[in-house]
């Protein structure tokens, strides 16, 4: 449809027009998750494809049932439900039962996903529904991690500092830092953790590539990994725990990395305003840092992730840009 002004014709919209689809994207997004999927593979092997494999699987095939079922066009080429299911396998650790993570791919898609209308509508992430059902329904399955290579179960870095922070013991603390692995093996992967999670170089790789593709943007993983950085530096000057050292253990270990640049910069569940996003970023370390130190267990990203997607409408409300031309209060 057109609409002819003397010698203006208007079209009818869309206006602005994009090469970028949603395929595009979400291959964008599988290209930048790709260092971190051969690192899993590499450190823990077999054990590592199977969970990869049943997640996307089940997170495919529970999208098109689903779609299916309500009479929808079923979109699985899209590449969201894989992308979801493989973020899924990310947070999950090697020895986990197959069927558990088929059971937190299904609840991913169906309830956190399709139930709220499918892409574009959901208020949570999905992956990380799917890994907070896990946590609370087998927390010992969902805990229990163990080396690369070797397959011999071993606590985190976070447990072995939580551990030595609730201890009474004086030389806790001193005990657990002989324990604690080095830098170097934290940054490449060689530790134990959930698939995706322990390789902080692949990660930074992926999010330096979505950088600079434009899929997501700085302030909310910076202002994110900088408040935990800042937080756990002040924590571990007023303890006497060292600064430096303590925070990069924190910036390293567990799942900042993966959820900073992968889950909290999700589309659909964060900010849109550069405000909006900073104070996202921001709550989400708060938040990390709090459940770290003082909750039950050790790790707290999935958590502050899904705490402040509920913020997300009314961060968007507060600091929505104000109109033009708007005549101020008195």
């Amino acid at each position: 449809m057109e609409t002819r002004i003397g010698r203006l014709v208007v079209s009818s919209s869309p206006h602005i027009k994009s090469s970028v689809t949603i395929e595009t994207a979400m291959r964008d997004v599988l290209i930048a998750l790709t260092p971190a999927l051969i690192m899993a593979v590499y450190f823990f092997r077999f054990s590592a494809l199977a969970v990869i494999l049943t997640c996307v699987t089940t997170a495919v095939v529970s999208e098109a049932v689903c779609q299916k079922m309500r009479g929808r066009p079923v979109t699985v080429k899209d590449g969201s439900a894989a992308i979801t299911g493989l973020l899924l396998a990310f947070c999950l650790p090697p020895t986990i039962p197959i069927w558990i993570a088929a059971v937190g791919s299904a609840s991913a898609i169906v309830l956190a996903k399709q139930f709220f209308g499918g892409l574009g509508h959901n208020v949570f992430n999905p992956a990380l529904v799917g890994r907070a059902i896990i946590l609370a329904s087998w927390p010992a399955a969902a805990t229990t991690f163990v080396l690369p290579l070797d397959g011999v179960t071993s606590a985190t870095p976070l447990e072995i500092m939580k551990g030595a922070v609730q201890s009474s013991v004086p030389a806790a603390w001193s005990e657990a830092v002989a324990q604690l692995p080095s830098l170097g093996d934290m940054f490449i992967g060689n530790i134990g953790g959930s698939l995706g999670e322990t390789s902080v170089l692949a990660l930074l790789l992926g999010g330096v590539y979505l950088l600079y593709k434009g899929h997501i943007d700085w302030r909310i993983p910076g202002t994110f990994i900088g408040s935990v950085f800042l937080l756990t530096a002040a924590y571990g000057a007023f303890t006497g725990k060292g600064i430096i050292l303590y925070s990069l253990y924190h910036v390293f270990g567990g799942g900042l990395m993966l959820g900073a640049i992968f889950m909290a910069t999700d589309w659909v569940t964060s900010p849109i305003t550069k405000r909006g996003r900073i104070i996202f970023g921001l709550g989400c370390g708060i938040l990390t840092v709090i459940i770290r130190l003082y909750g039950g267990y050790p790790e707290g990203v999935c958590y502050s992730i899904l705490l402040m997607n509920c913020c997300t409408p009314l961060i968007d409300r507060f600091v929505r840009p104000r109109v033009y031309g708007r005549r101020k209060n008195a």
